[in-house]
């Protein structure tokens, strides 16, 4: 009992402080889309708040991963808190658009290096076997924060201004930092013995990850599935407010209440698999929470009405649960620690260049061939990335990766 107890007092405090952090990160957001459209009254100028992250992580994940791996993993966490807490603290003194676009890019900065950082320090300091509850328990507080971010920026709006949830923000942030400091650092790195970044060492670790991948191919192609599907979700959710008014016909409240419910769906699936994780094998919760979550994109692409397009959202919001816990737990039992800065960097890479193609490409030929179409075929190419997926998990020789 006391070494169950010992091994869960770290990745409690780890799991406290990303949770804040993932609060804070809904509240500030909820908060910037206000700003600027009162500032602009311009859609476009808030629209183009979904593509500042992806822009920056082209422009960073060619080298951060070489800056993570020989660097001490909780004290780029601590940095980037405290960058984004420093950032924060000053939109609401600032009147330009301008202005604030540039402290979004160095927002953004800071989050492009914590979430390789993070995936890396989970891998050091969340012990193997309970690290598939761990990023259960974590996959719930993403959820969580998905509600409760802008739930609490909507309230404090409504007594005093929409500047005070930044404010607020910047003390999460600080929390988040400070808590860090009661964890240990498992990096021991000797100062003299880092390499520089510079473009020879950025070119070294660039071929000793795609050697890496080569070696493990299975692995990348499990993973890279995953976010194949990830991608093609990204697309569908960006025409999500036209397809659910201009083609199904919802009101905006109905739509409101329909992203109330599909958070209420996602965090009743992450408190489920929480419980409940350690009586499903990796293999289980990858195949059947691919599958569901598929499912649920397919209702969408095919509903008519308010409870149909519910459903569908319940359905994916609840699995994507299963399959995030699945996953990331699979990621880090089978990428090396010390590699896996840069892994994810060169991952998350490609995922914002696909990203931006694929939404601008849908949105172009949403304007040839119906919405609907578009969204039908995309769902399916999900499906079939799914049943690669499945296929893929259940191969009987590669069963050691999912121990």
């Amino acid at each position: 009992m006391n070494s169950q107890q010992t091994s869960w007092k770290y990745p409690s405090i780890l799991l406290t402080t990303i949770g804040i952090a993932n609060v804070g990160e809904f509240m500030y957001f909820a908060a910037i889309n206000i700003i600027v459209f009162r500032m602009t009254g311009s859609t476009a100028a808030v629209a183009s708040l979904w593509v500042i992250g992806p822009i920056v992580n082209i422009l960073t994940k060619f080298w951060t991963g070489s800056f993570i791996d020989y660097r001490s993993k909780r004290k780029i966490m601590i940095s980037t808190y405290l960058i984004r807490a420093f950032f924060l603290f000053f939109i609401p003194f600032l009147n330009n658009i301008w202005a604030i676009y540039l402290i979004l890019v160095f927002l953004s900065i800071a989050k492009s290096f914590f979430t390789p950082t993070s995936m890396t320090y989970i891998a050091q300091l969340v012990p193997r076997p309970i690290r598939k509850r761990y990023n259960s328990i974590q996959s719930l507080t993403n959820s969580s924060a998905f509600i409760i971010g802008p739930a609490i920026t909507g309230a404090l709006i409504m007594i005093s201004d929409v500047h005070l949830p930044l404010f607020l923000n910047t003390a999460a942030f600080i929390a988040a930092a400070f808590l860090l400091l009661f964890l240990p650092d498992k990096d021991t790195f000797d100062k003299n013995q880092i390499p520089s970044l510079s473009f020879a060492q950025i070119k070294t670790d660039w071929i000793s990850v795609i050697r890496f991948l080569k070696e493990n191919s299975y692995i990348a192609l499990v993973y890279a599935g995953f976010l194949a599907t990830t991608v093609l979700g990204f697309a569908m959710d960006a025409q999500e407010v036209v397809f659910t008014q201009d083609v199904v016909g919802l009101s905006e409240v109905e739509y409101s209440l329909l992203l109330s419910i599909t958070g209420i769906g996602a965090v009743t699936g992450g408190i489920f698999i929480s419980i409940f994780s350690n009586y499903f094998s990796l293999r289980f919760l990858i195949a059947f929470g691919i599958t569901l979550q598929t499912a649920g994109y397919i209702i969408y692409a095919f509903s008519f009405s308010f409870l149909t397009v519910t459903i569908g959202f319940i359905v994916l919001g609840f699995f994507s649960a299963f399959i995030s816990a699945g996953i990331n737990t699979f990621y880090q039992n089978n990428v090396p620690s010390d590699l896996m800065g840069r892994v994810t960097s060169m991952f998350q890479l490609l995922i914002s260049a696909f990203q931006i193609v694929f939404v601008l490409t849908v949105g172009a030929i949403a304007d040839i061939i119906p919405l609907r179409l578009t969204i039908i075929v995309l769902s399916f190419g999900m499906l079939f990335i799914a049943f690669l997926i499945i296929f893929s998990v259940f191969i009987p020789a590669k069963k050691a990766y999912f121990k």
